[in-house]
């Protein structure tokens, strides 16, 4: 039985979302920032490198089970930019504002505003798990230069999903959640560690 998990992540935004998307496994998890872990260093060159990363330090810090997660705003036109560094796009301090100005001044002229936010998840029993449960998410969309609705985070206002006519930042937690990149992955990652759970 999965008795606690430290989230390795210190994003207010995406740790909320965690605990929306992994409803069945709520009660189990912790913030690592509640156990005075630090983040880690980011030092991968893909997503699942990074929330691997992750998931091993805080880990290997708290001596429980872990997930890692690291996700961020592709777009194929920018050659795969903000990608990685999508949280610091504009800069190691920037914030949500800083990031999407630089990304409409990247695109001022460019046609293709098509873009995806993509999640990867990693689950680990152990800092030295040989075998991480990894679950990713994709979420098609474009980039509008017009920020729209008040709900999300990051480039949230500026992700219009065609088909709804509504940004990430219009819709209610719930539809966001059973859409996004990041509902996505937890669905597929909690479906996993509920069946770990049932078998232990």
């Amino acid at each position: 039985m999965i008795e606690r998990i430290v989230v390795a992540s210190g994003n207010r935004g995406k740790l909320r979302e965690l605990a929306s998307a992994l409803a069945p496994l709520r009660s189990v998890l912790v913030p690592q920032n509640e156990l005075g872990i630090a983040s880690a260093a980011e030092t991968g060159r893909t997503f699942i490198e990074n929330a691997l990363g992750k998931a091993r330090h805080a880990a290997a810090a708290s001596g429980l089970a872990a997930i890692g997660d690291d996700s961020g705003l592709v777009v194929p036109a920018l050659n795969g930019a903000p990608g990685i560094f999508s949280a610091r796009y504009a800069g190691e301090q920037a914030d949500g504002a800083a990031n999407n100005a630089k990304l409409l001044r990247a695109l001022a002229d460019v046609d293709d505003r098509s873009a995806y936010f993509y999640c990867a998840l990693v689950y680990l029993t152990a800092a030295d798990d040989p075998a991480p449960v990894i679950a990713t998410g994709r979420w098609h969309g474009t980039i509008v230069d017009v920020p729209r609705g008040a709900n999300g985070f990051g480039y949230d206002p500026h992700f219009l999903v065609p088909a709804l006519a509504k940004t990430a930042a219009e819709m209610p937690v719930a539809e966001k959640n059973r859409l996004s990149h990041r509902g996505q992955a937890c669905k597929r990652l909690a479906a996993a560690l509920i069946s770990i759970a049932a078998d232990d």
